[in-house]
């Protein structure tokens, strides 16, 4: 059985079926798939419920991300994955033509850089650094989980409106990852999730800010900002 990585995001990630990568074009611009709106595009049901997914619930397998209607099926599905194939498979589908940004490298995990990427298949595949586009053109089937696995849904930043940036994202201490366009985002939405919540909404992300705000009080403020401290210059 393949292994099963909880990881309840809004995104990390993609549908299985790599097919054409939305990804960063090379002069900074993301490929959105603009035939596909994502607030138009069929929203796939919950392989558990059979109710429409929350694109920030799911979790990571060898094939792609899963997604859920709620982190109570999480459970369910992971006692017996084989069960749901059917569903799952028809939830990818579903997702096939969904506009999606590809947010992290698939050698290391880390936030993809525009200014570096491998060529697959005619698709660039962006990655974090100089070293991982030698590893990854040396052998891609070896990366196969992690590309599938490095989009993710959340095209817009919900404060602004623009692109999101792959380096500038917020994990919340309910487990949702958040992208914005630039680091100050996270603070304004923090500070008013009432009035942006409806941007994440439209792209069928959906945040419960009471228990954002009940973890929070709990562990204290653990968000992990990536846009906070930039993104160096790495060679592995």
């Amino acid at each position: 059985m393949k292994r099963l990585i909880l990881g309840v995001a809004f995104g990390l990630v993609s549908a299985a079926g790599i097919g054409v990568c939305s990804a960063m074009t090379q002069d900074g611009h993301r490929d959105h798939d603009h035939d596909a709106p994502a607030e138009k595009a069929t929203l796939p049901n919950c392989p558990v419920m059979g109710e429409p997914v929350n694109l920030a619930i799911s979790v990571l397998t060898d094939d792609g991300p899963v997604y859920f209607c709620c982190s109570g099926c999480i459970p369910r599905f992971q006692k017996n994955p084989g069960k749901y194939a059917a569903k799952v498979a028809a939830q990818r589908e579903a997702l096939a033509h969904r506009a999606r940004v590809q947010v992290t490298c698939p050698v290391t995990g880390e936030p993809v850089r525009n200014k570096f990427f491998a060529e697959s298949n005619g698709q660039k595949v962006y990655v974090c650094c100089k070293g991982c586009v030698d590893k990854y053109q040396r052998d891609s089937a070896k990366y196969a989980s992690g590309l599938a696995n490095s989009y993710t849904y959340q095209t817009r930043c919900p404060v602004m409106g623009k692109d999101i940036d792959p380096e500038v994202s917020t994990t919340l201490s309910t487990g949702e990852t958040i992208y914005y366009c630039c680091p100050g985002c996270d603070k304004r939405l923090r500070e008013n999730p009432a009035k942006y919540n409806r941007n994440l909404a439209s792209q069928d992300i959906h945040v419960n800010w009471a228990e954002v705000r009940k973890a929070d009080s709990g562990k204290g403020h653990d968000g992990h900002d990536h846009g906070a401290s930039g993104h160096g210059d790495h060679d592995h």
